[in-house]
């Protein structure tokens, strides 16, 4: 499974990001906090299978701190949770460039479509 883009400045020692490194150690994830992703990754892979088929490529999510929508490909969702069960944290990642916002979908309209595909098939 693609664990995301590789980091172009992987052992690099003038590496930019040194200079975003954190003051404090992240904390590790409670146990409901892991339960939670591992969730999350579930319900991705559904949502993957519902929706990739029908030209989706991913997830959108609205960025706290900037306002604007961030895309994610199916891939680099499925990394970033990966990563926090793992690190506490996600990776630092370029923004998508010039993503096509009709191909993503919010992770509740991910939701909404695979209860209804699912709600579907079982009446069947």
């Amino acid at each position: 499974m693609d664990e995301g883009p590789l980091d172009p400045f992987l052992g690099d020692p003038a590496d930019p990001a040194a200079l975003l490194a954190d003051q404090e150690p992240v904390e590790p994830l409670s146990e409901s906090e892991h339960a939670d992703v591992l969730a999350d990754l579930y319900e991705l892979t559904e949502f993957r299978t519902a929706l990739a088929p029908r030209g989706v490529r991913g997830i959108c999510v609205e960025c706290s701190d900037c306002g604007e929508q961030h895309y994610f490909s199916w891939d680099l969702m499925a990394a970033n949770l990966r990563s926090l069960l793992g690190e506490g944290r996600t990776q630092v990642h370029e923004p998508a460039f010039e993503p096509k916002p009709e191909c993503y979908v919010s992770w509740d309209y991910a939701r909404g479509y695979t209860d209804a595909v699912q709600a579907a098939a079982h009446r069947r």
